[in-house]
């Protein structure tokens, strides 16, 4: 099972109208969504992030380091913008999602694999905003 999908480029346009992603930070050379982006010879999970940046990370066990990353990232000064499967039933969906803005994809969305087959992810999907320094009262409870 292939677990890299390229975002739908519509999809992104709309988001990056209100957000001007400077950084894609998990990304392959045939689906980075910025001039500026970390791929896996980069590794972006060993990276420091910058700016506004953009992750829509591979769907698989790894998914977690990401979350947790970007989570980190937003501590230390960067928005991170993730495209993220809704997960509501796991551990990084509670400890790290819960802790920023969610915002619900109603339907599913297509997207294209690098040999340009496409196809839907069998859950929705969820964009998870982690602000700067930006304190839920999720956040302050699991801090303290």
């Amino acid at each position: 099972m292939n677990i890299e999908w390229n975002t739908p480029q519509d999809f992104f346009d709309e988001l990056d109208q209100e957000f001007r992603f400077t950084l894609d930070v998990c990304a392959k050379e045939w689906n980075a969504k910025c001039s500026r982006y970390l791929d896996p010879e980069t590794d972006g999970l060993k990276q420091s992030w910058s700016g506004t940046c953009w992750m829509n990370p591979p769907y698989g066990r790894e998914i977690e380091a990401w979350i947790r990353k970007a989570y980190e990232e937003s501590r230390r000064g960067a928005t991170v913008v993730c495209l993220l499967p809704a997960r509501t039933d796991t551990d990084w969906f509670h400890n790290f999602c819960l802790k920023a803005e969610i915002r619900w994809i109603r339907g599913r969305l297509w997207f294209r694999q690098e040999d340009g087959r496409t196809g839907r992810p069998r859950l929705g999907s969820a964009v998870v905003i982690f602000r700067p320094n930006k304190t839920l009262a999720m956040d302050a409870k699991s801090d303290s």
